[in-house]
């Protein structure tokens, strides 16, 4: 029996992208469970009780990778990632995906700047992107 990853976090304020993205997670198989967060702020509390000793019936697994969008309200992706930084202190260690529809390269050069960040990846989500990085990041540990 093939491994699969214990939990993938999708942090994005568009629902119809997210329930997408969980489907595409869902057919490859490459994931146990699949948690939704619509913002910055709530994938930041997501983060933070995950890092807590895990009880019976946890509802907060630590994510082993993260699909994270840059263009949200409120809190955009890129400050996500300097809270994120500041309350992290190497605890966790997720693989993050950008994941957006951003065309600018700019973000393109500012994710390879950004050390959290594994790579980043255009919208939509597909088997093929998924695969790709499951191949790169997990494969030797985990396969689906």
């Amino acid at each position: 029996m093939k491994k699969k990853l214990d939990c993938i976090l999708l942090v994005d304020d568009d629902e119809p992208t997210n329930y997408y993205n969980s489907l595409i997670i869902e057919e490859t198989g490459c994931a146990n469970q699949v948690r939704i967060v619509q913002s910055g702020k709530k994938a930041l509390e997501y983060l933070a009780n995950s890092a807590r000793p895990a009880k019976q019936g946890d509802s907060c697994p630590t994510p082993d990778l993260i699909f994270l969008d840059v263009n949200m309200p409120a809190m955009n992706g890129w400050e996500f990632l300097e809270k994120y930084r500041k309350i992290n202190q190497h605890k966790m260690r997720p693989v993050v995906v950008m994941l957006t529809t951003s065309l600018f390269p700019e973000d393109v050069i500012k994710a390879k700047e950004i050390p959290e960040i594994s790579c980043f990846e255009s919208k939509p989500l597909t088997p093929e992107i998924l695969y790709k990085i499951v191949d790169r990041y997990f494969i030797r540990k985990q396969a689906c």
